[in-house]
């Protein structure tokens, strides 16, 4: 089979394509049969590649990193299990978004985390300036643990849905323009004078939520120490979410995966034809 039609196939591949519908469009084009099964084989080539990708040296220092995680049903030991592909975004010092990395686990943990870190460093990193992740419990303490240096800044649009959870319907609208006052608040003093108003007004009806705030502040209000455009950048995770909508785009037609090579050749793919475009590199 020509490199062409090869080339053809895992761009079709990387577009979220199906083995059917790629077989279907080499005939179309080429008028040729090729089984869903050669192609499978011809997508499989590339593991090697992600392999390489994964453990790929890592520039020295990255201004900006943003962690998360998104989850998948994978076959293991003929049973499918929910598993967590654990993302890393970083920002060089040149200003390009790259993607450093990506991992898979059976769920998303703290202890899994510190490997990813500990790989990170393996492979060159020896600092962040800056840490975005969600409010997963331990995480910050993860991060300290390889990059003492490195400054966490948790997710304020978590934080807020994860809040919201806990308040009646009826008090959510008033309750949000609340909180809107502490996380856009010019200085971070003044947001700590509208975090003492939010508790004095709901402490009593919503302890949870306050006690939440309040225990986490460290590490949600970091960007008040920058200036407006970089407070933007770092103060949500929206950035890695948007690589993860990319991913639901390319595996939405999958449901699950025979095993996690072929969901990592599928991701990876994914990054590659991303960095095309600029997205990231």
């Amino acid at each position: 089979m020509s490199d062409e039609i090869e080339e053809k196939i895992l761009s079709m591949y990387g577009l979220g394509m199906s083995y059917r519908d790629i077989s279907s469009h080499i005939e179309d084009i080429y008028q040729i049969s090729i089984s869903t099964a050669t192609i499978s084989l011809i997508t499989d080539k590339i593991i090697t590649k992600v392999k390489e990708w994964q453990a790929r040296p890592l520039e020295a220092i990255y201004p900006f990193v943003w962690l998360d995680a998104i989850h998948y049903k994978v076959k293991d030991g003929g049973k499918y299990l929910s598993k967590a592909v654990y993302t890393i975004l970083g920002v060089g010092l040149d200003g390009k978004k790259e993607v450093l990395g990506l991992y898979l686990s059976e769920n998303e943990g703290a202890n899994f985390w510190l490997s990813v870190l500990t790989d990170l460093n393996n492979r060159g990193i020896e600092d962040i300036l800056i840490a975005s992740i969600d409010g997963l419990k331990g995480f910050p303490e993860a991060i300290k643990t390889i990059f003492p240096r490195t400054e966490v800044q948790l997710c304020i649009v978590h934080q807020i849905r994860n809040s919201l959870k806990y308040v009646a319907t009826k008090n959510q609208k008033e309750f949000t323009k609340d909180l809107k006052l502490i996380y856009q608040a010019p200085t971070k003093e003044l947001a700590e004078e509208e975090l003492l108003k939010l508790d004095e007004k709901w402490g009593k009806k919503y302890p949870l939520v306050i006690n939440s705030w309040n225990n986490k502040w460290e590490n949600l209000s970091v960007y008040f120490k920058y200036p407006p455009d970089i407070r933007r950048v770092i103060y949500t995770t929206n950035i890695i979410e948007s690589v993860h909508r990319q991913f639901r785009k390319l595996t939405k037609t999958k449901g699950a995966f025979p095993n996690e090579n072929s969901l990592l050749k599928l991701l990876y793919l994914g990054i590659k034809n991303a960095s095309k475009n600029g997205l990231c590199q």
